[in-house]
């Protein structure tokens, strides 16, 4: 305060030179008085810095009495003073008496109710307010906008961070969600003013997109299926199978979260606000050339990328690939898991089987880049050629011979033996015998050689058909005996049915109550059918040799065979085919191999 006697003395001085009345003590009271009717208590008013003093700051405010402000409310936090005399403040009348002219104001009172009047503005506008985040406090963030102001961690971003404690001592930029001047309570959020500026955005950039442009975007987010891109405001999807013409593991191979990229717009929905992109679009489909550049035979390189139960899928260059089946592996073996013959990462030399440019399919074949065994079997043997071999596997229906590595065949039951009834191949051939056959026939494309023992041995039937004729008397013995006949064995191998009609008997009487089995008979062929390879038989008008005559001329009957004979049908085997065996036959056939 500055005494105001000092100022009457001034007045008076004034008066004298200036030749003026001078001023009485009661003319200044009423003065003083009528300079103070208009100032009041916990006004804010603008002044003037008049001096500085050790402990206070002496404003003027257009009164006849200035104000003294303690000097630390103008001082920094180093102590160091920030106004000088000339300096214009707004300062907070805090006490003042007409009577004496005291004047007290403070500045920092005067600063804070400005800015409530600011901040309560502010918030009636939604206009945003700039402050600085102090510290990390329960359920958010303290934030001095002016005042101490409250900024849920809920509020600071449009999701949800962890780290709050990392936005210490940014500046940030918020609007006001709750104000209570009374109670001193502001709440703040910073995420609906992010929410706007995206808002804001995204309706620019939907407005802008044009499907097939090409846009720059930031990858925003990584996913098994594709990566999410912000194209400013919005969000585009780039789904994994648009990454890449090639084969894509995962999305991380080729971005990483902050990545600029340059994307082409594929399909814009604006209804739902969602925009498909594409990567791979920006450059030339390399299937466009797969025809001319992979022809069918050509030998290439290549490097595994997958490998699958079914086969082994091969990179040809960026974004073509083929496929190995597992049945186009290896010659000589039945690869069932492929694992065992590639793996990822591998150089392979592979042929070109086909190219299905519409289906965006190779097929490939590794087998078909080494030498073809069986092409160099073909070629040095010949059908009829006997080879050696040894017996590998045992099937109801046969048995698989070895021939060379990787080279096997077939013997079919039906071709061990020329008439003997074979029940099992283990009859004739055991596992692991070394044994001879001819070849019969030669499939080289579907890697099949069958093989005959028979075609080695005496055929009875020819040798039988050579020596006898139709008319001729042969002595045989009865080695099965059913309702319509008798089968009866006429030599090793050879055997002929007399049909009930061919045999004479009285009445309806059965012929178990005639012959038994191992009785010799004495029979006239009446049929011979090489072909076929059966024999007619008839016992009318033929003497049966006695007893006695059978006994001396053989001595001891022979038993008759354990195989029961059926009436005259092919034998119930599985027929032997070049070109397309059963499908016991195939499975025989991998289980083998």
């Amino acid at each position: 305060m500055v005494n105001s006697r000092g100022k009457d003395d001034e007045s008076q001085t004034a008066s004298k030179e200036g030749g003026k009345k001078p001023i009485s003590r009661s003319n200044l009271r009423e003065l003083m008085e009528e300079s103070f009717q208009h100032l009041r208590e916990g006004d804010v008013v603008r002044g003037t810095v008049v001096a500085v003093t050790d402990s206070h700051v002496v404003v003027d405010i257009g009164f006849k009495s200035e104000g003294l402000v303690p000097r630390s409310e103008f001082t920094d936090r180093d102590g160091k003073l920030t106004v000088k005399p000339g300096d214009e403040v707004d300062v907070l009348v805090e006490r003042f008496d007409p009577m004496v002219g005291e004047l007290r104001l403070s500045r920092e009172r005067a600063a804070r109710m400005r800015v409530w009047e600011v901040l309560e503005a502010a918030y009636k506008q939604g206009s945003p307010v700039r402050g600085r985040v102090l510290e990390r406090v329960k359920g958010g963030l303290a934030v001095d906008i002016g005042v101490r102001a409250f900024l849920p961690g809920s509020l600071v971003d449009l999701r949800p961070s962890r780290r709050l404690e990392d936005y210490a001592g940014e500046e940030i930029e918020a609007r006001i969600i709750n104000f209570d001047r009374r109670r001193a309570n502001v709440v703040l959020s910073r995420k609906a003013l992010l929410e706007e500026a995206i808002a804001s955005q995204k309706e620019r950039t939907l407005t802008t997109l044009e499907e097939g442009t090409v846009v720059t975007g930031t990858v925003k987010n990584i996913t098994d299926y594709g990566v999410f891109i912000d194209l400013g405001g919005i969000d585009g999807l780039l789904h994994v199978t648009d990454i890449s013409w090639g084969r894509v593991g995962h999305p991380s191979e080729y971005f990483k979260v902050g990545d600029e990229v340059k994307v082409v717009v594929l399909h814009i929905d604006r209804d739902k606000e969602r925009v498909s992109l594409g990567y791979r679009q920006r450059f030339e489909d390399p299937w466009s050339h797969v025809e001319a550049r992979y022809p069918i035979g050509k030998k290439i390189s290549g490097k595994v990328t997958n490998v699958v139960d079914y086969g082994a899928f091969v990179a040809l260059e960026e974004g073509v690939e083929g496929l190995i089946h597992v049945s186009e592996m290896s010659w000589t073996k039945k690869v069932k898991n492929p694992k065992a013959v590639l793996r990822p990462g591998q150089e392979v030399e592979v042929v070109v089987t086909e190219v299905d440019v519409d289906r965006r399919r190779l097929s490939l074949s590794l087998r078909q880049a080494e030498p073809n065994p069986w092409e160099d079997f073909a070629a040095r043997h010949r059908v009829g050629t006997k080879v050696r071999g040894v017996v590998r596997n045992l099937t109801e229906f046969g048995a698989f011979v070895e021939i060379e590595p990787g080279v096997d065949g077939l013997v079919h039951v039906s071709d061990m033996a020329w008439t003997r009834r074979i029940s099992h191949p283990s009859e004739v051939v055991q596992k692991g015998q070394e044994i001879e056959a001819i070849i019969i026939a030669m499939d080289t494309a579907n890697q099949r050689i069958s093989l005959s023992i028979k075609e080695l041995l005496p055929n009875e039937w020819d040798q039988f058909a050579n020596s006898h004729q139709v008319g001729d008397e042969v002595d045989g013995y009865v080695t099965n005996i059913t309702d319509f006949g008798l089968f009866v064995e006429l030599g090793p191998g050879v055997e002929g049915l007399c049909h009930i009609s061919e045999v004479e008997r009285r009445g309806e009487q059965p012929l178990s109550n005639l012959f038994q089995r191992g009785q010799r008979v004495r029979t006239r062929l009446i049929r011979l059918d090489l072909n076929e390879k059966r024999i007619g038989l008839s016992l009318r008008g033929i003497p049966q040799p006695e007893p006695e005559e059978t006994e001396e001329t053989l001595g001891e009957v022979p038993t008759a065979p354990e195989t029961e004979a059926e009436e005259i049908a092919p034998a119930e085997v599985p027929e032997q085919s070049v070109n397309g065996d059963s499908d016991e036959t195939e499975a025989a056939v991998e289980e083998e191999s």
